[in-house]
């Protein structure tokens, strides 16, 4: 077997034996793990991907409750993995740490920031990791190295003792190679032992995503409505949605982000109100991560890489001006998602515009790439709903993949659908 070292994705082995699992606790015992440098581990400095973070903090005097939560499971912890700097990226690099190598592709990005994470599993160090998803850094990484991530609904998962990037969009999200081990940590981190596969009724396709994608949308579609129809017998409804006609429709404060130079584009396609949603989401994050950080930074001076070192004179300068109207993004979008989708409706997306960017991309292709990312991994992070990346295999030896997003609060329901649907594709 391979050991780390191959692929650079831990930072910090561990030791912490497994807490016998309680009566009424779903077993996790003989499955291994790895935890992102971002969370809280009793004893432990937590590094946030940054040296002078790790060196101006002190130990850690308690456990995150979603570690906890893990070994007291059963599970055993192996180590702390490589992330993003601040988990300010989803390209997965690090320059004080490197870059954990992608095993699946090994000149393509890992994707971030909870890039050893994703390579852990990947890899076979671990059968299942955790990061943070803020901006898309769980179903990022997942879609770069060929497995399972999910984003729960937003507050689903506790984020206490973890170390935040901007409170409104953080959660707690996990990685796994099968659908089987997603959906066991699934019920211990939601706190939900027993759960049972409901039927959905729609599966809505949002057609004009996927003309922001590199891949045919047939290639990315057609497995899972195979898989679906297949699973239940044909008696669930699929349609097309034109998703970015529909949210800025329905989201009359993105009018406030649909005219700013920030959402001006220079690619063949685009959807004028995903990139505006996403302007939105990195405001939000830009000014909370402001809130949260900026007096570190500023008395620490800390060294950072060149991309975040350029980020961190965006974030300062960041106002309160347009806050308000990111808050009403947020609440519209929901309520209209919601209506989209009613109680059982599942909406189909890409994960990603396409298999993951060269190592060596040049900076103008990967914030062109970055840019219509941001657009598909806003539905999801604005709206505090929760999502699931599929892999679907290789693709022109690359791997690809598709998500599915349920309402907010039903994350057992699609845990559980991507386990019945994992037989068929």
């Amino acid at each position: 077997m391979a050991t780390d070292n191959d692929y650079g994705a831990f930072i910090e082995k561990l030791t912490i034996s497994p807490t016998p699992p309680s009566l009424f606790s779903p077993s996790l015992q003989s499955l291994t793990f790895a935890i992102k440098d971002i969370f809280d581990v009793e004893g432990h400095v937590t590094g946030f991907g940054n040296p002078d973070w790790l060196r101006t903090h002190s130990a850690a005097t308690s456990t995150a409750p979603a570690v906890s939560s893990l070994l007291e499971a059963g599970a055993t912890a192996l180590g702390f993995t490589i992330m993003d700097e601040m988990a300010c990226s989803i390209n997965g690099d690090n320059v004080h740490y490197g870059t954990p190598r992608n095993p699946i592709a090994s000149d393509r990005l890992p994707g971030g920031s909870s890039s050893g994470s994703a390579v852990a599993v990947a890899a076979r160090l671990v059968d299942f990791s955790i990061g943070t998803d803020t901006g898309g850094s769980v179903r990022v990484p997942a879609s770069y190295c060929g497995i399972f991530g999910f984003r729960p609904s937003h507050n689903a998962v506790s984020t206490a003792g973890v170390t935040p990037l901007a409170q409104s969009l953080d959660t707690v999200g996990w990685f796994a190679r099968e659908t089987a081990t997603l959906k066991r940590v699934g019920s211990v981190l939601l706190e939900q032992p027993h759960l049972k596969c409901i039927e959905p009724d729609q599966l809505i396709i949002a057609d004009d995503c996927f003309k922001l994608c590199s891949i045919s949308r047939d290639l990315l579609v057609q497995p899972l409505v195979g898989a679906v129809e297949n699973s239940f017998g044909g008696k669930i409804v699929v349609k097309k949605v034109n998703l970015g006609e529909y949210i800025e429709e329905n989201v009359p404060s993105l009018k406030h982000f649909m005219t700013s130079d920030d959402v001006t584009t220079q690619q063949e396609f685009s959807i004028p109100s995903l990139m505006a949603l996403s302007s939105s989401m990195l405001l939000s994050v830009m000014h909370e991560f402001k809130t949260n950080h900026s007096a570190w930074v500023s008395s620490v001076k800390p060294e950072f890489g060149p991309q975040l070192s350029a980020l961190m004179e965006v974030a300062i300068r960041t106002s309160d001006e347009k806050i308000d109207h990111c808050r009403s993004v947020k609440s519209e979008l929901k309520t209209a998602l919601s209506t989209l989708l009613g109680e059982k409706g599942v909406l189909v997306i890409p994960t990603v515009p396409g298999p993951p960017p060269h190592l060596k991309a040049d900076v103008a292709a990967l914030e062109s790439f970055s840019s219509k990312a941001f657009s598909l991994l806003s539905i999801a992070g604005v709206s505090g709903f929760c999502q699931v990346s599929i892999p679907l295999g290789l693709h022109e030896n690359l791997p690809v993949s598709v998500s599915l997003v349920a309402k907010s609060g039903s994350d057992g329901f699609l845990l559980s659908l991507v386990d019945s649907l994992a037989g068929f594709m």
